[in-house]
């Protein structure tokens, strides 16, 4: 709505009526338009910025409930209040489900009028502030937002776009680690209609597995030890929304179960609670593992497995994905050109090259970091290759010849095994581009290694 009176278009055939309404109108602090009929009111609103109309529900010809459709589908946005006489209430209620705000009964009671009024503008302007936001949160995190040229990210963002038009479906989107699931998943909820609802993103390798249960469906008070009050779980705080649940593939079994129930049922309960809790969200799921591997070797839950991979999207590693590479650089570029407040004029051919040779092996995520070191340390010039810190061989800085090379210096009086075990998995960890499973896989040793020190 726009700064100063309220513009109002009154429709009524009976003119004494149009002027009682008009004289109202003014002593309220609106600003009255008046129209005979159906088609001098679509004119009024075609030549002027009508704020609310408010229309008699009995007009010879066209009648209000006629005009009621007429105008919304010309205006949707404009809030409609019908005018009715006593013995035609149901008429009014019809309306009212037909779209009109409200209605209000002749004769007319100038404060009632007033107030019907304000209510209903101070809707249709909530009405737009939220279609506003939504708008942003669309433009910010929709598909619109990522970045890509190549024609396999073409395919992955047209899948994407078929699922995120049906809301309640399960999405599986399965990727390495820095492809961008969170990304493509962030973009299926803002592009859909749960986008009012909030987006609950869950991390399942992250949380202990005692207390999963807890962070998932939460608990009441006193429903293990340190409960001291009630807590709400994640689903509940994505009713409505989307929950997205990352790194599906290290979910405890004993979880496994409960989220297969909350996904047939719509329903969990609390920890150390016997009543159920209905929930309505979208559930989408991703990892950087093999659930069918997982599932082979008794890991992860057949059942669960069929019903999260409902429609699974695979994001192709960044070196799969030709043309994306310069595309994305270019866009980090510019994003730590602002953040970072740095002239970084550009990228020298032979830094490109090195970009367009280097394998990416964490992916998206490496890619931006890649970038930020490159802004910082080209220090407003041209990146040259030494600031993109990738090495001068990335196709070899990981395996050559079918050798693993290790370049290992400690300074003096600190070497030790413990020195050497920690900066071989430092190391290999930096090399997988923060995977740990990746990592873990390639030293052939439990994951859990890569949280020596920090427990």
């Amino acid at each position: 709505m726009r700064p100063g009176k309220p513009i109002i278009l009154v429709v009524d055939d009976e003119r004494m009526f149009r002027s009682i309404l008009e004289t109202a109108l003014k002593n309220s602090g609106f600003s009255p338009v008046t129209a005979s009929g159906a088609q001098d009111a679509l004119d009024a609103l075609d030549a002027l910025p009508v704020d609310l109309v408010i229309s008699d529900m009995m007009m010879p010809g066209i009648g209000g409930m006629e005009l009621l459709g007429m105008v919304k589908a010309k205006r949707p946005e404009i809030p409609f209040i019908i005018l009715t006489a006593h013995g035609s209430i149901e008429g009014a209620v019809e309306a009212i489900r037909n779209g009109a705000f409200d209605y209000i009964t002749k004769p007319i009671n100038e404060e009632d009028l007033a107030l019907t009024i304000k209510r209903a503008l101070d809707y249709s302007m909530l009405s737009s502030e939220n279609e506003q936001l939504r708008s942003r949160f669309s433009e910010k995190f929709g598909f619109g937002s990522i970045v890509y040229r190549s024609a396999a990210m073409n395919r992955i963002v047209f899948r994407a776009k078929q699922v995120a038009a049906s809301p309640d479906t399960t999405v599986a989107i399965y990727g390495e680690s820095g492809v961008g699931k969170e990304v493509i998943a962030n973009a299926i909820h803002y592009s859909g209609s749960r986008m009012s609802g909030r987006f609950v993103t869950v991390n399942c390798v992250a949380i202990p597995e005692t207390l999963i249960e807890s962070e998932l469906f939460g608990h009441v008070r006193g429903a293990f030890s340190g409960a001291h009050q009630e807590r709400k779980g994640r689903f509940a705080a994505a009713d409505g929304g989307t929950i997205f649940l990352d790194e599906i593939g290290d979910l405890p079994v004993t979880a496994q179960a409960k989220l297969l129930r909350v996904i047939e049922t719509q329903s969990f309960e609390r920890v150390g609670s016997n009543e159920t809790e209905r929930v309505d969200c979208r559930i989408v799921t991703a990892t950087n593992r093999n659930l069918e591997t997982l599932v082979g070797e008794g890991k992860f839950r057949e059942d669960l497995f069929h019903r999260i991979n409902i429609f699974p999207i695979h994001i192709p590693a960044l070196r799969d994905r030709e043309g994306d590479v310069p595309l994305l650089a270019e866009y980090f570029l510019d994003h730590f050109r602002q953040h970072l407040g740095r002239k970084a004029p550009g990228i020298s051919k032979a830094a490109m090259d090195m970009m367009l040779l280097h394998t990416w092996p964490g992916n998206v995520r490496e890619l931006r970091n890649c970038m930020e070191h490159a802004v910082i340390s080209a220090d407003d010039q041209l990146i040259r290759p030494e600031h993109l810190g990738i090495g001068q061989e990335p196709r070899k800085n990981v395996r050559r010849h079918g050798m693993i090379e290790y370049n290992l210096s400690f300074p003096a009086g600190e070497l030790s095994l413990d020195a050497i075990v920690d900066k071989a998995l430092q190391t290999t960890l930096q090399r997988c581009g923060g995977n740990k499973s990746k990592a873990a896989e390639m030293l052939k040793v439990n994951r859990k290694m890569f949280y020596r020190g920090k427990e």
